[in-house]
C-alpha cells in the first residue's frame, strides 16, 4: 500500500492551476493552426491569427491566456492501492488557493449562488473522482470559463428520438450559443446514464485529446457528422462568420434506462485549458 501525503497534492494542484492557465495544450494549438490554414473567409482568418498570437504571447510571457481564468474543475483518478494521508478535498482547495495567488489568476467564484459574495481565491474547486487499478494518483485540472459553460444544455430525449434527435439537439444548442462561448469551440456530448451522468460525460469529453476519436466506428461517424453540421452553421471564429465554428466534437456514452435518452452538451471555448500530473 503506497501512501501519498496531502502536501504533495496541494503543491501539484497549485502547479497545474498555473500551468493550465498559461500554456495551451499542444493538440489544441495544432487544431487552431489547422483551422487557420483551411479558413477561406479573410475576417475569420484574421481572428484566428489573433487567437494564435494571444496563446503564443501567453506562453512567452507566462501570463494567463484569458482574463477569465475559470472555475477549477479537478479530475482525480485514484489507484486502489494507495492511501491518501489527510483530507484530499482540503488539499485540493489549498492548491487552488495558492495557485490563484501565485499565478495572478482572477478570483471568479462566489460562495453562494444567490448572495454572490466572492470567495476571493477561486475556491472551492469542483472535484470528480474515479477509482482505477494500481498505485498512481492522476490529477487533471481543467479551468472552466463561464462564457462557454453558460451555453451548455441538457435534454431528456425520448428513446424514439434516436441519433437524429441527438444531432438536432446538439447542433441547435451550438446555434443558440452563437458567438457567446468564444468560438472556435470544442463540443463535449454526453449520451446516456441519468440526468447528472450525461452532464458529467459531456464535461469529461472535453478532456479528450483533439486528435483522438471515439473508439466506436458508430460514434466516430456521429462525431464527424456533428462537426460538419456545426461548421456549416457559419458562426465562425468569435462569431464573425467562416467555416471554423468548432475545432472538434467529442461524444462519450454510457448505459441508460429503457425509457430514457439523456443528452448533454458542454461547450468549451478555444482556450481549452487542461494540465495533468501523475503522483
Amino acid at each position: 500500500m503506497r501512501i501519498i501525503e496531502t502536501p504533495g497534492i496541494t503543491e501539484a494542484v497549485k502547479r497545474l492551476c498555473i500551468e493550465a492557465n498559461r500554456n495551451l495544450p499542444s493538440d489544441v494549438q495544432a487544431c487552431i493552426r489547422h483551422a487557420r490554414d483551411r479558413e477561406t473567409w479573410p475576417v475569420a482568418a484574421d481572428v484566428l491569427d489573433k487567437i494564435i498570437a494571444n496563446f503564443e504571447l501567453a506562453y512567452t510571457r507566462q501570463v494567463p491566456i484569458c482574463q477569465d481564468t475559470g472555475m477549477a474543475c479537478v479530475f482525480l483518478e485514484i489507484g486502489r492501492d494507495i492511501h491518501i494521508a489527510g483530507d484530499i478535498y482540503a488539499a485540493i482547495n489549498e492548491g487552488v488557493r495558492q495557485g490563484c495567488r501565485e499565478g495572478y489568476l482572477r478570483a471568479s467564484v462566489v460562495a453562494d449562488p444567490l448572495n454572490r459574495v466572492n470567495t476571493g481565491d477561486n475556491t472551492p474547486a469542483m472535484v470528480y473522482i474515479d477509482f482505477i487499478p494500481g498505485d498512481d494518483l492522476k490529477i487533471t485540472i481543467a479551468p472552466k470559463g463561464f462564457g462557454s459553460e453558460n451555453m451548455s444544455r441538457i435534454k431528456m430525449l425520448r428513446p424514439s428520438d434516436g441519433a437524429e434527435g441527438v444531432a438536432d439537439f446538439v447542433v441547435s444548442a451550438v446555434e443558440a450559443a452563437g458567438p457567446n462561448p468564444c468560438p472556435p469551440i470544442i463540443v463535449g456530448v454526453g449520451i446516456g446514464g441519468t440526468f447528472d451522468k450525461a452532464a458529467f460525460l459531456a464535461k469529461k469529453a472535453l478532456l479528450r485529446p483533439l486528435d483522438r476519436r471515439n473508439p466506436s466506428p458508430y460514434y466516430r461517424a456521429l462525431e464527424k457528422r456533428l462537426l460538419d453540421d456545426i461548421n456549416a452553421l457559419g458562426i465562425g471564429p468569435q462569431g464573425f462568420g467562416g467555416g471554423s465554428t468548432a475545432l472538434q466534437v467529442a461524444v462519450e456514452t454510457m448505459p441508460t434506462h429503457i425509457a430514457g435518452l439523456p443528452c448533454a452538451v458542454n461547450i468549451n471555448c478555444h482556450v481549452a485549458r487542461h494540465a495533468m500530473e501523475i503522483l
